[in-house]
């Protein structure tokens, strides 16, 4: 499991019972016991893949863990639906419990980064019996509200999302994908280079208008390539998620979908401190839903976790279980 080369981990293309196919690492321990191994099931966020948690398969594969990475719906080698309506995270959270059982696997702890912190957060909703702890990165906890927000509200409201609106947009599906090297370079940015990316219609400026530099990434060169070309398989996938709002809004709504996260459910929250999309006030306004919290922040860290702290992510999610485990708490981890 060599970081820099794809093709050294253990991949994986299954179709689900949901229909949907996803492609996915899947790395055992040398001891593996299907009854007693722990799983860690990872979810990227956006423009992410599998290969996210490059740094982080490795280490916990040898502390003894089994470690599952998708492509997410719309990513890599995983079916790229065109509707948004497929993206719901009640669709998704389908996809990864039929992920689980299409491997046999009982319960995981899972850990999500971006949107897929957003998407683990629901899957504690929506599937709570399948989890042991849950992890999330970047992205604070946002609870089903019973108002419906359009994403030119959220802009309004909270001025560092105002690029979700251009995400949102049909238009750019092909601007993304015809800039998309520069795209990357300025979404992998690091976390001093970024400043006008966040604010309505900057990003867009950037992008379409901005002269193309070396913008400073935290990514190399390499890295770089395989984003790109995983991603130029099409840009609509990945941007589908920022059009769910009104579908994951009604489902939720119908459902009744609750506020607080499980009472015995442990949860951990990363997040870094030069990071634009976790702010003060919403990391705050999170706890109030999450009996059993604890957070770290990661100072001067921005957005991408991963592999801007990767020894500090690996060390910390694997210290935090091993002191659940050790702590003689609730049943939830009885077999990690």
């Amino acid at each position: 499991m060599d970081p820099q080369i794809p093709e050294s981990f253990n991949h994986r293309t299954e179709q689900l019972s949901t229909g949907r196919t996803y492609h996915f690492v899947d790395q055992l321990p040398e001891d593996y016991d299907p009854k007693r191994t722990p799983t860690l099931l990872l979810v990227h966020g956006f423009p992410d893949l599998w290969y996210g948690w490059r740094f982080q398969i490795g280490p916990w594969v040898r502390r003894g863990c089994r470690v599952i990475a998708p492509d997410m719906l719309g990513y890599g080698g995983s079916s790229k639906p065109v509707d948004a309506a497929e993206y719901s995270t009640k669709k998704l959270c389908a996809d990864l419990a039929a992920l689980l059982d299409l491997l046999a696997i009982k319960r995981v702890v899972l850990i999500g980064h971006d949107w897929g912190a957003f998407t683990a957060g629901r899957f504690a909703l929506w599937h709570p019996s399948r989890l042991l702890a849950l992890v999330i990165m970047s992205v604070p906890y946002s609870p089903p509200s019973r108002e419906y927000i359009p994403v030119e509200e959220v802009a309004r409201r909270a001025p560092n999302l105002g690029y979700q609106v251009y995400f949102a947009s049909p238009k750019s599906n092909l601007e993304i994908l015809a800039y998309l090297k520069k795209f990357l370079r300025l979404t992998y940015g690091t976390p001093t280079s970024k400043g006008k990316y966040f604010q309505l219609g900057s990003l867009e400026n950037l992008l379409l208008k901005a002269p193309d530099k070396a913008y400073p990434s935290v990514l190399n060169d390499k890295e770089l390539q395989y984003y790109y070309s995983e991603l130029s398989k099409g840009m609509f996938g990945p941007l589908n998620y920022y059009r769910t709002a009104k579908f994951r809004h009604d489902e939720e709504l119908a459902y009744g979908l609750h506020a607080q996260l499980p009472a015995d459910l442990p949860v951990l929250f990363l997040w870094g401190t030069k990071d634009a999309t976790a702010t003060p006030f919403v990391i705050a306004k999170s706890r109030k839903f999450i009996p059993r919290y604890q957070d770290v922040a990661l100072e001067g860290r921005g957005h991408w976790l991963m592999v801007e702290a990767k020894d500090e992510i690996t060390e910390t999610i694997a210290n935090w279980l091993q002191h659940l485990t050790s702590s003689g708490k609730p049943e939830r981890l009885e077999k990690l």
